[in-house]
């Protein structure tokens, strides 16, 4: 990676007059921390770099607390920048730490686990690994949720940052989470010591890839932005026996039927249209044979939403339902169904509104009109949410940066195709420009709220 920023640094004060007539002028008062024109000329010098670091991880993916290679190998790129860095937290979390006077102490976060999914996405450096579950199951493993751009846009903003020190003022906490696709993450590094062994955040930031925005553009949701998630089974339990004789019987599969039906009123007709929530049952798994009525049935379900308050009264919702019908089919009091709520709870992501509209503003300041805009919240989960929730002093941000090449998303807006999510085998970013977009943005961001007076 090439290193060409004391240069650009040194014409500063010559870009500076230019950046006054660039078209990312400065909104509601917010003004850029660096020139504009001098991080984006360095990143542009260091992308074949980045790239040769993003196939290395992309062709290298681990999975969710089994980041050991992932964690070195950055580990020793932050140390070479002369961060001090802490390995092994939380199980395979990194920290690194730059102090540099007083000042605000900022933490940035990067997720490195991949998810167990096969990848098709055709590209030369794809990934062929193979590895076994927590619960023993082989499988292919992908960054099918970007975690890869993540990483390097995570150390080219570190690297910035690092050489940078004279524009800034404050403390720097770069952390590397594992587990973020199993929710345990950032719960993991935060009771490993990560607010009390260093410095405690005044502010936090991170960014996720997006596969419904295009490549090089910026998305943010002021309030809720993502949301919490649940993972429910319910063991719906009946009387068995024989096919031939239901009469005879308290039919699970028939319970469980009415139970997914009558789910789905506790969101169309319990819950305020402004408020959104989600159940969904992904699984429904009874009996294994033609003429055999099980005793039980079992369903797994996730559950979603915003507010803690609506949770609750979510998962207290399908008890009650649950329950209810199998009042209604004369189950025995002693085989009501079972509900068990899953310890791998992802809380919402929160920003809160003023910080998010003031980053936002330090956004459009700094880059081309059109480039940053305001989107709707999502029901997918984020761990990220948790770094707030341990302490709601902190003002946190995280924000997307699009993906999807120009051209794909002209012909989806068309109708012509249809774009891989995230997850999705098949996902396949425009990584560089996720990679230049995100570094930007973290640098631009952090300069600003690590400025010096």
């Amino acid at each position: 990676m090439r290193h060409a920023l004391t240069a650009v640094m040194a014409a500063a004060s010559l870009i500076s007059i230019a950046h006054a007539q660039s078209p990312g002028a400065p909104v509601n008062g917010a003004t850029p921390a660096t020139p504009a024109n001098a991080i984006a000329a360095t990143i542009a010098k260091d992308m074949d770099g980045l790239m040769t670091l993003y196939r290395d991880l992309h062709a290298n993916p681990e999975l969710s607390e089994q980041e050991s290679a992932t964690a070195a190998k950055l580990a020793r790129r932050l140390k070479a920048m002369k961060f001090t860095v802490t390995e092994k937290v939380g199980g395979t979390g990194v920290v690194a730490v730059l102090k540099n006077g007083s000042g605000p102490v900022l933490l940035i976060r990067a997720d490195m686990d991949g998810l167990p999914v096969t990848e098709q996405t055709g590209l030369e450096f794809a990934s062929r690994v193979k590895a076994k579950t927590a619960d023993g199951a082989e499988t292919g493993v992908m960054h099918a949720c970007g975690h890869d751009t993540h990483m390097t846009a995570f150390i080219e903003t570190a690297r910035l940052l690092s050489t940078m020190k004279e524009e800034w003022k404050g403390t720097l906490v770069m952390i590397l989470q594992p587990a973020e696709e199993v929710g345990r993450g950032a719960r993991l590094m935060l009771e490993d010591g990560l607010y009390t062994r260093f410095p405690r955040p005044t502010h936090a930031i991170a960014f996720h890839d997006a596969a419904n925005l295009e490549a090089g553009k910026i998305g943010y949701t002021p309030g809720f932005a993502l949301a919490n998630v649940d993972s429910v089974d319910l063991l719906v339990r009946g009387v068995g026996g024989h096919g031939a004789y239901p009469q005879t019987t308290r039919d699970p599969i028939v319970i469980g039927a009415r139970i997914v039906t009558s789910l789905q009123t506790l969101v169309s007709r319990e819950q305020d249209a402004f408020d959104p929530a989600v159940v969904t049952v992904g699984s429904f798994m009874g009996g294994a044979k033609h003429n055999v009525i099980p005793d039980d049935a079992k369903m797994l379900l996730t559950v979603r939403s915003y507010s803690d308050e609506t949770r609750e009264k979510l998962i207290r919702g399908i008890e009650r339902v649950a329950r209810g019908e199998a009042i209604a089919a004369g189950v025995p009091d002693d085989r009501m169904p079972v509900i068990s709520v899953k310890d791998e709870f992802t809380p919402s992501t929160y920003n809160p509104p003023a910080f998010a509209n003031r980053m936002a503003d330090v956004l459009k300041a700094h880059f081309p009109e059109g480039t940053v805009s305001e989107t709707r919240p999502s029901m997918a989960g984020e761990d990220f949410g948790r770094y707030y929730r341990a302490d709601k002093s902190i003002e946190s941000f995280i924000f997307w940066v699009g993906g999807v090449p120009a051209d794909q998303m002209a012909k989806a807006k068309a109708g012509e195709v249809s774009l891989p999510s995230l997850h999705s085998p098949f996902w396949a970013p425009q990584a560089d420009k996720v990679i230049a977009t995100a570094s930007e943005a973290m640098t631009v961001l952090a300069m600003h709220i690590l400025k010096r007076d």
